[in-house]
């Protein structure tokens, strides 16, 4: 059977975030509980895929063999706990440079289904930020808000984009952990049961 997708943001959901950018692998630091949860979602047979802006790159602050590494670590890190990231893909471009790969635009998103050959239809993308839940609804994925990182600046731009129309109901943890809980669990958030109702019926 084909496994459900997961598609998480890193800086702020897996990891601490810094505004400074996490520039070193030394400053890629796990947020407690973030491995925990996606091994977990390893071993309920869900494909994890990382999807990330990291605009440091284009600014000068850290090589693509930085990257690399910090991504190394991660996923070693993430294997000593059970799990793994089936895939992760990433912008390296600035704000600036008109890229269609940059979260709020989807293009990252399209890329992950056509490699992975995945529909994005309910697919939960769990992020920190405003730009990771209108990527996600402009794919018709399911825009997912943790509180983690910048979480809780971001609630209050949600609750913005909402009354102005532009966002529908997100549900909203405390980290990805939480997440994991509900979506493994038999109570899971009503948004999250009526989009992989509607991906069975797909």
């Amino acid at each position: 059977m084909k496994s459900d997708l997961v598609i998480v943001d890193r800086d702020g959901v897996i990891n601490f975030d810094s505004d400074a950018y996490i520039k070193s692998v030394a400053e890629w630091v796990a947020i407690p509980g973030s491995l925990e949860a996606l091994a977990r979602l390893s071993r309920a047979h869900y494909r994890v895929v990382v999807a990330t802006n990291q605009s440091g790159i284009a600014r000068g602050l850290y090589t693509m063999e930085t990257l690399n590494r910090i991504h190394q670590k991660m996923t070693n890190s993430l294997r000593e706990h059970g799990g793994r990231i089936d895939a992760i893909f990433f912008c390296p471009h600035g704000p600036d440079d008109q890229c269609a790969c940059r979260k709020p635009q989807p293009g990252l998103l399209y890329e992950i289904s056509e490699r992975l050959n995945a529909p994005l239809a309910g697919v939960p993308l769990v992020g920190d930020s405003l730009r990771d839940l209108q990527s996600a609804a402009a794919v018709g994925a399911l825009p997912v808000l943790v509180r983690s990182g910048k979480g809780l600046r971001a609630v209050q731009a949600l609750n913005e984009a909402q009354a102005s129309g532009t966002l529908g109901e997100v549900p909203v943890y405390d980290d990805l952990a939480a997440f994991t809980d509900d979506l493994l669990s038999g109570a899971v958030n009503p948004a999250i049961q009526a989009c992989h109702e509607a991906n069975k019926a797909g």
